[in-house]
């Protein structure tokens, strides 16, 4: 992928405002759809720590009709065909009980309802990842931050409940 086809804080709204309308366009209103923001999109979401990251990680709840409007996105705007894939479920850091554990972000054509996940369970998530050739140990170390600097400090309580409710226990945290 190319340096201007990375998803910064300001394009990813765009996108998904876009394809909110997309959606809209091809479903309709009465059957809406979720995405669950995860990973750098999760972090660039929330935080400002992080100025990119090279696809959006999602749980994606909706209608066969979220395939046709991603495709229509991203060929309207030049995106990679996977710019939004679901292809983290593959990995140790999903959990079946994200949605549990996610929080309104935004609204878009009143169809596509966006969700991102809570602090401690994205720091949960990022610390089952670890992967040293990702930027999975410095997000840690910036949710942390921007998380004290923001007056809601992850103290270790926290972080343990929520690597437990996510995996049941620490066991396939990487050193």
């Amino acid at each position: 992928m190319s340096i201007d086809r990375v998803f910064t804080k300001d394009n990813l709204d765009s996108y998904l405002k876009e394809l909110g309308k997309e959606f809209r366009k091809r479903n309709g209103t009465k059957m809406p759809a979720e995405i669950i923001l995860v990973g750098g999109a999760a972090i660039l979401a929330n935080y400002g720590f992080r100025e990119m990251t090279y696809d959006i990680d999602a749980v994606i709840t909706a209608s066969s009709a979220m395939k046709e409007a991603v495709n229509a996105v991203g060929d309207k705007f030049l995106l990679p065909n996977c710019w939004l894939n679901a292809d983290f479920k593959n990995s140790n850091s999903y959990s079946p009980k994200l949605g549990q554990y996610s929080k309104h972000y935004r609204t878009y054509s009143n169809v596509l309802h966006i969700r991102t996940i809570s602090a401690e369970y994205l720091l949960a998530m990022k610390l089952m990842s670890g992967r040293s050739y990702k930027k999975d140990l410095s997000d840690v170390v910036g949710i942390l931050y921007e998380q004290e600097k923001a007056g809601q400090p992850l103290d270790y309580s926290k972080i343990d409940k929520a690597v437990k409710e996510l995996y049941e226990s620490w066991d396939g945290i990487s050193d």
